[in-house]
Formats: structure tokens, sequence, C-alpha cells
């Protein structure tokens, strides 16, 4: 392939960076599948098809044509929207696993802007959850294989990073300017969308984060429900902060059993697809519990996306509860997902949803590289009035600004080196006996004071490159760092996700916020 193609193919896999944020349709359960061979698109049009036998009949040198296909598939793609994409045969293995059945690895989505691998998630509770990957962290090396500026193709990258449960890779990683290695077990990556639901500590208030809308998000809503009601909830906070979609479906499902019969949950329109208008049946489990509603407060922030907004539009619009964080990512489109029988795909955006009230939050195409950025530096992170309305997503009733407070710079230096996340992994090395054996949250408080957190910790960090802290720098930060700590340690134990979001929900101003306007 010339210099100017692969620098082209380059250039084009760039525009993939957002293209992780998608909503599939689907039709009786199942994604709406078209089966179309390789190249039986390419005959409706000539010119394309014929340019593509002259260089296969008469260029100089010998070629690649499945490689040159690629390029010319998603030069196309780059012309359409940024959710319309082409997927090579790994890249959609991926991406369906993603969202469907367990499979074992790292556990993370990557994607490859600039000839490097950047992690776009870090899934909760998998093996490079535990050891601290964040997103944003560009992946340099596995084992010894370099991985970075080597123009690697993706699916060769996917294969160093899966591999058998219980196998170890060292992954070094760049964050920032810091080099830093991770070693990482790989594991069964838990593929469950719920990732906690639990009464409050002291309340009769349930917690339910879904992190993403997968093929199983609404029978493991329906379960979780159940076991909530058995425990005597009368509110709901149901998060969506960070959950970027998924299912199209499952999100009409779960809106319908929060809303009343006749009310309107969304509606489809492209200029191939017939106006299409889904509506609730009045048989929702969610629409109260017993004699009396079910309050709820749905969370939301920037990275709440696609089916996130279709829910959150739908319970606003209607007037079913309230909605509380930041403003959410802006993408009002609809993919359909097609399958080319040499494993590779395509996912084709086919209409653009409208929440009830008609809006489509559609935010601008060029928008899509910076937007998250610039609202950081224009300060709509931490003020409502910075907030620009017209460029997408849906707007919080409540807005939960960040609190830059707690940043100084210890707190920051901790988090760049992951040094919380790793101090948290050597403890439950050190004490993995005792940590599993605990079986009730009396047991926990018992073995969490059982131990210096504080000045172990701050040891850990001194030790990992971070300078000492001041007397004042540590007072201002701890109360932030230990219950994260304490949380990540219990993480491990049979209490799982429960315990780190009880840990730490005392120091998520969001969910304070909502337990405050359920009591008002």
């Amino acid at each position: 392939m010339s210099k100017s193609n692969r620098n082209f193919f380059i250039a084009v896999i760039l525009s993939f960076f957002v293209g992780v944020l998608l909503t599939l349709v689907l039709t009786n359960g199942k994604i709406r599948r078209a089966k179309i061979e390789a190249y039986t698109a390419v005959a409706h049009w000539p010119k394309l098809n014929l340019i593509m036998n002259q260089i296969s009949a008469n260029y100089v040198d010998t070629i690649n044509v499945e490689s040159l296909t690629d390029v010319a598939a998603n030069a196309v793609f780059k012309a359409l929207d940024p959710h319309s994409m082409y997927m090579p045969p790994e890249e959609k293995k991926s991406s369906d696993e993603s969202l469907a059945a367990n499979f074992e690895g790292i556990g993370i989505t990557f994607n490859v802007p600039e000839d490097t691998a950047v992690v776009i998630s870090v899934i909760p509770g998998g093996p490079s959850s535990k050891v601290g990957l964040l997103p944003g962290d560009k992946l340099i090396k596995a084992d010894s294989v370099v991985v970075a500026g080597v123009k690697m193709p993706q699916d060769d990258m996917v294969r160093h990073f899966k591999g058998p449960k219980d196998s170890k890779v060292k992954m070094t990683v760049l964050r920032g300017d810091e080099t830093i290695v991770f070693d990482i077990i790989r594991d069964k990556i838990p593929m469950n969308s719920i990732d906690a639901a639990f009464v409050i500590n002291g309340t009769s208030t349930g917690y339910m984060r879904l992190s993403k809308f997968s093929e199983s998000s609404y029978r493991e809503f329906i379960k979780s429900l159940a076991i909530l009601e058995e425990k005597g909830i009368t509110d709901l906070i149901f998060d969506l902060r960070d959950n970027t979609g998924g299912y199209f479906e499952q999100a009409v499902l779960l809106a319908n059993e929060f809303l009343a019969q006749g009310d309107t949950i969304v509606y489809l329109k492209g200029l191939h697809r017939d106006l299409k208008i889904y509506q609730a049946n009045g048989k929702g489990l969610a629409l109260s519990l017993g004699d009396k509603p079910l309050g709820l407060k749905v969370l939301v922030n920037e990275y709440s996306a696609s089916s996130s907004e279709i829910f959150a539009g739908a319970i606003q619009d209607n007037h079913r509860g309230e909605i509380i964080g930041r403003r959410t990512f802006g993408k009002g489109l609809v993919q359909e997902s097609i399958p080319f029988s040499d494993g590779s795909g395509i996912r084709l955006t086919v209409s653009r949803y409208y929440t009830p009230s008609g809006r489509c939050i559609q935010k601008p195409y060029d928008k899509y590289e910076t937007d998250i950025y610039s609202r950081y530096i224009h300060g709509e992170m931490v003020s409502r009035d910075s907030v620009k309305v017209d460029e997408g997503g849906i707007m919080p009733d409540v807005f939960v600004g960040i609190d830059t407070t707690r940043a100084n710079d210890f707190h920051i230096a901790v988090n760049k080196k992951s040094v919380i996340m790793r101090f948290s992994n050597s403890l439950f090395q050190r004490d993995k006996e005792k940590i599993l054996a605990i079986k009730s949250f009396s047991d926990a408080e018992k073995y969490i004071s059982s131990i210096n957190i504080e000045n172990q910790f701050v040891e850990y960090a001194v030790k990992s490159g971070v300078p000492r802290p001041t007397p004042q720098e540590w007072n201002e930060a701890k109360d932030y760092i230990l219950p994260h700590i304490e949380g990540l340690v219990l993480r491990y134990s049979p209490l799982g996700e429960e315990a780190y979001y009880q840990y730490v929900i005392p120091m998520d101003d969001t969910i304070q916020e909502a337990l405050k306007r359920f009591t008002k």
C-alpha cells in the first residue's frame, strides 16, 4: 500500500474514536441482520468497482486486495456521520462480545488514533480495572511486544491482549508523560450490565448502576428490582453516568417499566425508515411499589450517551422523575448492524431518534473530537451558567458540578500514577485470606479498623514516586482517598461491587444530591 494510502487509513481510523458510542436497532430481540456477501454492495457503485478492478489488473506492484478494500470502505464511512463504521472481523467480534456473553482477556475497550492504542473504557470489576488502568492510557507494550508506533493491525493487538484465564500479561502504558507497567492476570470478563444494586445504608432508597445497555440489561433490571422491593425500598436512584449506550430495544424496555400507559418513550425517523413511535404499555413493574409511586432520580454525566439519553429523555419529558448531574453526551442517531460473510460488518446510521417532546439531542459532528475538553475549558463541568444548551445532549433538571476543591497536588499525583488502585491491590495480595473471608459489613468494618491504611498509603505513595504530602495536603485529600481505598479493597471480598459503592457514596456529590431531593 502506498504511503499516501497508509496515511489516509490512519486518518480514517481516528474517526473511530467516538464509534464506541452506539445504538443498535433490534427486531424480535435480535439484531436485524441482512445476509450480504462481502462485495455485493460494490456492484451498485460502478465507478468504485471499476477502479478496484483496474488497480488489481494493472498496478505496478503486488497489492493486498483485502487491505485495500478495507481502506476504501473506511474512506466511504469517513464521509458519513461519526457513528457509521466499517469493522474488520476481529474488531466486529470484539464489539459484539462487549454487549453479549463473557469472554477472557484483560477487560478494556480501546481505539487506535495516530497508530497508538488508547484505552476508551475499563470494564468495571475486570482485570484491568483492578490494577488501575484508566481511560486515556496509551498502550505501548504487551509483555515485550511493542504495539505502539509500529502500524500493528488492530486485530493483531487484540490477540496480544486477550488470552486464557489466569495467564499474565505485562502491560506498559503511557499516562501523560509517565510510563507505568501493570501486571494483569487475564480472567473471565464480567459482562453484567448492572454493576451494583442495593439499599443505601440508613435509607429506604435503592441504588442501581447500569454500565451499558447489553442484551441482558432488561432481565438483570427485573431481577435486581425484585430483590430491592423485597428489602422495602420506596425510592430508586438509577445511575447512568459513564453509560455510553448499547441496544436501543433495551432502553425502550427499561423506560417502559417506569412509564404509564400511552406515554411516549421515543420515536424514530429516517430518510428510508418510516416514522415509528414507541409507547409504554402501562404494565411496568417500576411504576409503583405497593400502593405508592416509586420515587425516581436518574443520574447522568457528559459520558452518558445514546440509549442512556433515550431513557433519560423519556423520564424527563414524561415528568416521571428528576434527571440529576451534568449535560449528557449528545448522540441522537440509531445504527443497524449488518454482518458480512467474511466476519466483517458495518454499523450504519439509519434513523434519528427524538424524545417524547420532539427533541433531537444530536450534537454537531464537528464537536466530537473537542467537545468534552471544551466543556472543561469553558467551565461547564463546574457551573450550570456555562452550559451551552444548544449543543446537544439532555440537560439535567438538577445540575451537579465537579468538586474541584479536592484536586490538590498530592491527590492529582496519586491519581496520575494510579496509586490508589495499586495500593488497594497490594493490600488484597497481602491479606487475601482475611478479605475473602469477609461475609458482612460488620466483618468489613472489623478488617478496615484492624489495619492502619492512612500511614501505609502515604508511605506506598512516596515509594511510588509521589512527593510526600504536607500535613495540609493530606488533610485536604484523605477524606476522599481513604473511603475509595476501603471500597476498592472490599470489592475483592464476597461483598463485591456493593461494598465499593457503599463506601464511596458519602463522597459522591451527585448521589448525595439525589438523596436530599428524596427527603424534600
